[in-house]
């Protein structure tokens, strides 16, 4: 049963409604008021998330650096935005966050990996949303290309800091050291 209320033609959906979706194995995002809904994850994908999730829990826990929270989890950016990133990052100054319901505000960094039902949207209207709602830092996982970019907040919009490939171990943001290789990443 879906709620919301009018805003002018649309419906505008909220956190209430939220909770009202089926838990049928699909992911359900509301961005902005509006659902959005994507097929489960493929195994690929999952696996991409399962190394990078090793690689850096293994990082921030050994250097007291937070936490790392792997999907799904609620991500309430605001009560008609509510996300379910891949991974996501608290440093220790946000672990106030964590609340019953999910996380409850920006993370410090957002992860995603793009799968072809998630790539436009994981690109434009999440890229969008993360930077108004002050997530400071947000990569974009490309299996398909190989590549993971680094976006870093600034001014209220996404600058790309590092787009990075192959076998060469790098360092992105927020994580000056901690040094992994991307080609690890590809199954």
């Amino acid at each position: 049963m879906i709620f919301g209320h009018m805003a002018g033609e649309r419906v505008i959906l909220t956190y209430k409604d939220y909770e009202a979706l089926p838990a049928d194995g699909r992911r359900y995002e509301i961005h902005d008021g509006e659902l959005s809904v994507t097929p489960a994850p493929s195994p690929r994908h999952q696996r991409v998330i399962g190394d990078l999730y090793t690689i850096l829990r293994q990082h921030v826990k050994s250097g007291g650096l937070g936490e790392v929270l792997l999907s799904p989890i609620d991500c309430i950016l605001s009560d008609i935005s509510i996300v379910q990133p891949d991974l996501l990052y608290l440093d220790p100054g946000r672990g106030s966050l964590v609340s019953n319901r999910g996380i409850e505000g920006p993370p410090t960094l957002v992860v995603e990996i793009l799968s072809p039902s998630t790539a436009e949207i994981d690109r434009s209207t999440k890229l969008q949303l993360y930077a108004r709602h002050g997530v400071s830092y947000y990569w974009i996982v490309d299996p398909e290309a190989r590549v993971v970019e680094a976006y870093v907040l600034s001014e209220g919009a996404y600058q790309l800091s590092a787009r990075v490939a192959g076998s060469e171990p790098v360092s992105l943001p927020p994580f000056p050291n901690l040094a992994f290789v991307p080609g690890s990443l590809w199954p």
